[in-house]
């Protein structure tokens, strides 16, 4: 069996005098999570549209699992989930109900119906609001019913725009928690942001859309290696508070490391060069400082110096 793909040829929309995406070219293929970052209006929305055939391109095409969307449309997106905007849900039904619908317009065989829900829900983790009125629910609740909808045929292709547009940290943190799980179960997994520290936390790759026109395609740490200056960054939590002083004392003096900037008392980020060879040796050494390390995160403050440099170039 093929992995799951998402491809585009020269993928172009015009509005008017407007061009929203010029002759985007996009190859996506296996089971991951790819970042799709960009400014307001870049056209990251508008791609996604039209993989999904809600717009039509003005020149171009594009290919899920290898089917034309245009050609196609049915049997392209049989296989795909989507979650485009924030689609509303009627209050007045309660997540079994509405879940039963998306399964009957997805062709989703009535006895397994059952059990496909069941399984989403718990995907999303809430099985426990199963049978409660949507209406009655918070924001977050109904994104995750919403993301419910878009698995409930058990797709190997998830598109998803902005999930955690709106929400709050909570919801953030629950909706960033979900894609993560998603990305055990052999999904590929497209996912437009403009949360940094989301892509870093759950993306394989990014790519980053600006203007219309794709800036680049890659690895997390291709991408920071490329266009970060040679430099990637940590962050390092502390068991108990380290005087600043002394931090940016002795992590400074270690081999590779450029900068160190003591976030709180018991945070501190350290940027270094050299790649996955040169955060071993900093974290190696980090740990062998004795200075109570307890946690070691990538950054996102790299992903956002690469993002606001490529930007600013662009305009």
């Amino acid at each position: 069996m093929s992995p799951p793909s998402i491809e585009t040829h020269d993928l172009t929309k015009v509005f008017g005098r407007f061009t929203a995406l010029d002759s985007l070219n996009l190859k996506l293929e296996g089971t991951k999570c790819v970042g799709f970052l960009g400014p307001n209006g870049a056209g990251k929305t508008t791609t996604l549209k039209l993989l999904t055939n809600m717009l039509f391109p003005t020149r171009g095409e594009c290919y899920v699992n290898g089917v034309s969307v245009r050609e196609h449309r049915k049997q392209a997106l049989a296989d795909a989930g989507v979650l485009i905007e924030t689609p509303e849900i009627y209050p007045a039904l309660t997540p079994n109900e509405a879940l039963g619908m998306v399964a009957d317009l997805r062709g989703v065989p009535s006895s397994e119906r059952r059990d496909r829900i069941r399984t989403v829900l718990a995907e999303v983790k809430m099985s426990d609001w199963a049978n409660q009125k949507v209406g009655r629910m918070s924001k977050g609740m109904k994104q995750r019913i919403n993301i419910a909808a878009s698995l409930v045929h058990d797709p190997d292709v998830l598109i998803l725009d902005e999930p955690s547009t709106g929400l709050d940290p909570r919801g953030v943190a629950e909706v960033r928690d979900i894609v993560l799980d998603l990305k055990k179960s052999r999904r590929l997994i497209f996912m437009s942001s403009h949360i940094l520290s989301e892509v870093v936390d759950v993306c394989d790759e990014v790519a980053l859309l600006d203007h219309g026109k794709l800036l680049f395609y890659d690895t997390l740490e291709n991408v920071i290696s490329k266009f970060g200056g040679g430099h990637d960054s940590v962050d390092v939590e502390l068991a108990r508070p380290i005087p600043p002083d002394v931090v940016t004392q002795r992590i400074g003096s270690l081999p590779g490391v450029s900068n160190v900037n003591p976030l709180d008392p018991k945070r501190v980020r350290v940027r270094f060069s050299g790649g996955v060879d040169g955060q071993e040796r900093v974290v190696q050494a980090l740990i062998g400082l004795n200075l109570g390390v307890i946690g070691v995160t990538e950054s996102e403050s790299a992903l956002e110096e690469v993002y606001l440099s490529q930007i600013s170039r662009g305009d």
